[in-house]
């Protein structure tokens, strides 16, 4: 009997484990506020951005769209005062993001092992220059699984970067208690 004591003991969890655990179940109720007319600014803003870069899509026959400027949406309309909603994180994160991931394609090819590290090093580099953008993080997935060529950091990943933020500017600044951007760099 005193054997299986001790083996049940020797299997419990340890108490640093039990706290390590501890710390997932969270700290209350979300803080985040519903306001209409954050709503609405979040609502418009998001559709007339996309709209514009379909747009550009459809005149120039170029792709001016990619996925993750949906996110980059959520982030420039719904938390636009936010550090990572800021000109320099939407553009200079969807480029450096990108820019790793077209070096990474072409000199090592598409397995899933590069684009695990592209998406390390994108994460890692946008820490470093202070320009973190999480929809970013996708950037180094769309282009590795896509193929794309060096061209595809022109268009659409900086001009639709650039016009993302030129239309979050007009949208956010027409609210007469948001000024947008916080900082430029």
């Amino acid at each position: 009997m005193k054997e299986i004591y001790e083996e049940a003991q020797s299997q419990a969890p340890t108490p640093a484990f039990i706290n390590y655990l501890s710390k997932m179940k969270g700290q209350g109720q979300s803080p985040l506020k519903v306001n209409t007319k954050d709503i609405l600014t979040s609502l418009i803003g998001g559709f007339i951005t996309i709209i514009s870069l379909l747009l550009l899509t459809s005149i120039t026959s170029s792709t001016w769209l990619m996925a993750s400027f949906g996110a980059t949406c959520v982030l420039a309309y719904s938390a636009w005062n936010a550090p990572l909603s800021q000109p320099r994180n939407i553009i200079g994160g969807h480029f450096i993001t990108s820019l790793i991931g077209m070096c990474m394609l072409h000199w090592f090819g598409n397995s899933p092992w590069i684009i695990g590290l592209a998406v390390g090093l994108a994460i890692a580099t946008m820490m470093l220059t202070k320009t973190t953008h999480p929809p970013a993080g996708a950037n180094p997935i769309i282009i590795i699984t896509g193929n794309y060529g060096w061209d595809f950091l022109w268009s659409p990943v900086l001009i639709g970067a650039l016009i993302i933020v030129l239309i979050a500017l007009i949208i956010n600044n027409l609210r007469h208690n948001r000024a947008y951007p916080t900082f430029w760099y």
